[in-house]
């Protein structure tokens, strides 16, 4: 009997040990930024990202800001969603976060950051590639954006005048071609501001408007012969079929210049412009404030670019037929 008794007492002491080895809920995540000790991980975080197309300058900013959440050590899920331009999907995908529950949205590019307001005035919105924050009523103002959302603005106060001007100077002929989308409220708040630049000038634009990346080639074709030169602001419709645009500048030699270096590098002729990755990032730490050190994106003012630079394509250039002025050798940073 009593050994039976120390035997079954033996037998009920392993099975403790076994389940005890077993036991507990395992935290899953993306393993970004984890740490602490005793085997506790830090919160994973859901983050939404929502972006009306896909174009170089859109997919560097969304890398710059996820690279900045990854450098302070955040650990993150990202639910990243490209509304390819549709105005319905667009909306559809700021719902679906706000049904996700997810902890923050990240809006690329205007649109995308409209939709998301208009789905949640609760959590928390950070956007970026943003022309107009105030004009496209995203936030109260620049210093003091209020409510749920801020982020970091595309425009830089001196990149539309410098262009106006350069062109001013150094090109032949004063018909200024612009092909842009008149429903996006960030395509419309730039092309006033070129108005505005060209003040004081003989410079005056011809407008084509489309609605689709499926109509900027037919809307670049119609000008030519009308314009002296295109100007290719940072409008998501016209960026996403850029390509369209540079064959016709290249095949009726027509200087294109475009509103961000992503566009040079695709084969426009030149821009003043700064690295859309550059304001993501500044955008990520920003996310970074609310999520990890509890901030609210009413206290965080909108940052607009740090860096501006005039790049000019050489390759560009020669397809385009313009000679190249030693004048810009001291302003401007080439590309081949």
């Amino acid at each position: 009997m009593g050994k039976r008794i120390r035997r079954f007492a033996i037998v009920c002491a392993a099975g403790l040990f076994l389940l005890g080895g077993c036991g507990g809920a395992k935290e899953t995540g993306s393993g970004q930024g984890n740490r602490g000790g005793g085997g506790q991980k830090e919160k994973t975080y859901k983050i939404g990202v929502t972006q009306i197309v896909e174009h170089p300058s859109l997919d560097a900013a969304r890398k710059g800001f996820q690279q900045a959440l990854q450098d302070k050590g955040l650990s993150v899920d990202y639910d990243v969603q490209i509304a390819q331009g549709d105005q319905s999907t667009n909306q559809t995908i700021a719902n679906n976060f706000v049904s996700d529950g997810v902890d923050l949205i990240f809006a690329n590019s205007t649109p995308s950051a409209q939709a998301a307001l208009n789905a949640t005035k609760d959590i928390p919105i950070v956007f970026t590639s943003v022309t107009d924050p105030v004009g496209a009523q995203l936030v109260q103002s620049m210093e003091q954006p209020g409510g749920n959302v801020t982020g970091t603005t595309d425009t830089h106060p001196d990149a539309i005048p410098k262009t106006v001007q350069f062109i001013d100077k150094y090109v032949q002929g004063h018909r200024v071609g612009m092909v842009y989308n008149a429903g996006e409220q960030n395509s419309v708040a730039q092309v006033e501001q070129v108005k505005k630049a060209m003040e004081g000038t003989d410079l005056q634009i011809v407008p084509a408007s489309v609605s689709t990346s499926a109509e900027v080639k037919q809307a670049a074709e119609s000008l030519v012969g009308k314009v002296d030169c295109f100007y290719i602001i940072t409008d998501n419709t016209v960026v996403s079929a850029l390509e369209s645009v540079i064959q016709v500048a290249n095949e009726h030699d027509i200087p294109l210049f475009v509103g961000e270096l992503d566009s040079v590098k695709r084969g426009g002729f030149a821009a003043y412009g700064f690295d859309y990755y550059d304001i993501g990032y500044e955008a990520g730490e920003m996310a970074a404030q609310i999520l990890q050190d509890g901030k609210k994106p009413s206290e965080l003012p909108v940052q607009y670019p740090k860096k501006l630079k005039l790049v000019i394509n050489k390759k560009a250039a020669q397809e385009m037929g313009i000679k190249l002025n030693p004048e810009w050798d001291s302003i401007a940073e080439y590309i081949e």
